[in-house]
C-alpha cells in the first residue's frame, strides 16, 4: 500500500513538473516572435532612413531618369504613412498591406540600382558607393530578420496546436491567435527589366 502511495505521489510530482514547466510555453514564444518582428520593423525603418539621402545623391547625376526617382520617392513616402493596427501579426490584411507597401519600396530601390548601373560617373562617387553597401547590409539584415520571425512565428503557431500547448490554449490562453507569415517579396521574385538601348553618361 505503501508502495502504491509513493507511485502516485511520483506520478503526481512528475505531473506538476510537466505542468510547470510547459505552462507559459505560449506566451514565451508569443514574446520571442513578437521580438523577432521588432528586429523586422527596426531593420525595414533603417532602410527608410537611408532612402532620402540615396535620392539626393542619384539626383545629382545629370539627366537621371526622373520616374525611377519618383517610384522610389512615392513609394517610401507609402511606407512612412503607414499606420501598422495593434492586431497586425494577427490580420491576414493588414500583413498583406504592409507587405504589398514594403514590397513596393524594395521593388522601387532594385528598379533604381539597376538604372544607375547606366551611370559610371554616379557610380564612381564615394557618396553613392557608401550608401550603395549601406543599403546592401540593411537588405541583408531585412532577410535575416524575416527568416528569424518566420520561424518565430512558426514555432508559436505550432505550440497553438499541438499537445500540450492546445490543452494551454484551451484553459489560459483562449485570446491567443495564429500569427501571420511573411511571405517572400514580389521583388525577389522578379529582376527589374531595364531598357538599356540608351545610355546616358
Amino acid at each position: 500500500m505503501r508502495a502504491v502511495g509513493i507511485v502516485i505521489l511520483g506520478l503526481l510530482a512528475a505531473f506538476l513538473i510537466w505542468a510547470f514547466s510547459s505552462i507559459n510555453a505560449i506566451p514565451s514564444k508569443e514574446e520571442s516572435a513578437h521580438a523577432s518582428w521588432a528586429q523586422v520593423l527596426n531593420q525595414y525603418q533603417r532602410r527608410a532612413d537611408l532612402v532620402p539621402n540615396l535620392v539626393a545623391t542619384v539626383k545629382g547625376a545629370a539627366d537621371f531618369e526622373k520616374s525611377t526617382l519618383e517610384a522610389v520617392v512615392q513609394a517610401r513616402a507609402k511606407v512612412g504613412t503607414m499606420q501598422l493596427p495593434s492586431d497586425l501579426l494577427t490580420n491576414p490584411d493588414a500583413m498583406r498591406a504592409f507587405e504589398a507597401n514594403q514590397g513596393a519600396l524594395t521593388s522601387a530601390l532594385s528598379r533604381l540600382m539597376v538604372v544607375a548601373e547606366q551611370y559610371p560617373t554616379l557610380k564612381a562617387t564615394e557618396g553613392f558607393q557608401t550608401l550603395q553597401a549601406q543599403l546592401e547590409g540593411t537588405e541583408n539584415r531585412i532577410a535575416v530578420a524575416r527568416k528569424d520571425y518566420i520561424d518565430a512565428v512558426r514555432v508559436y503557431n505550432t505550440e497553438l496546436k499541438t499537445f500540450p500547448g492546445v490543452v494551454w490554449k484551451s484553459f489560459l490562453y483562449a485570446d491567443r491567435e495564429p500569427m501571420q507569415q511573411l511571405q517572400v517579396e514580389p521583388a525577389k521574385q522578379e529582376v527589374p527589366a531595364v531598357d538599356f538601348g540608351t545610355t546616358n553618361n
